[in-house]
């Protein structure tokens, strides 16, 4: 089953119980899922919506969700943080599970030993190969400055 169809399943279901905010979250992402599929079909590069096209969409979103839930925890709006947090449970739901600190420094390490790795500048490289091969696992908003930190220890 391809991640949009997991999605409308998921709403369906939350339509039947009735649950408010989840149907309202999963809406918005079919809506951007659709906005996504009218972008991919015109244009010049014209391309069916696939799972790694929503898995974007989905980490966009979730970034979003992520900014706004700092700004109400600065500015203790707890009415419009328990919305967020809501929704960013949803769409975190969605997407494979993001390494812990210590496993993504471990990758990195490991990344930067196996390139040879040495200054700053050869962070595009690493972070090149981190997202070859983990794209998914990954916050690269994390992996950025851990490897900043890696690389001017050596």
């Amino acid at each position: 089953m391809s991640l949009k169809e997991t999605i409308e399943t998921e709403y369906k279901n939350a339509l039947k119980s009735k649950d408010k905010s989840k149907i309202s979250t999963y809406r918005l992402i079919l809506s951007s899922i659709k906005d996504l599929d009218i972008l991919n079909r015109s244009g010049p590069n014209k391309k069916e919506t696939d799972d790694d096209d929503i898995k974007k969409l989905l980490k966009k979103m979730v970034k979003q969700r992520t900014e706004s839930i700092e700004i109400y925890k600065k500015n203790n709006r707890s009415d419009l943080l328990e919305v967020e947090q809501n929704e960013h449970d949803i769409l975190t739901g969605f997407l494979p599970k993001q390494l812990g600190e210590e496993e993504t420094k471990k990758i990195c390490g490991e990344i930067i030993s196996k390139l040879g790795a040495s200054s700053i500048k050869d962070m595009g490289k690493v972070m090149g190969e981190l997202k070859k091969s983990y794209s998914d696992e990954i916050d690269f908003s994390k992996a950025g400055s851990l490897i900043k930190e890696l690389l001017n220890k050596s």
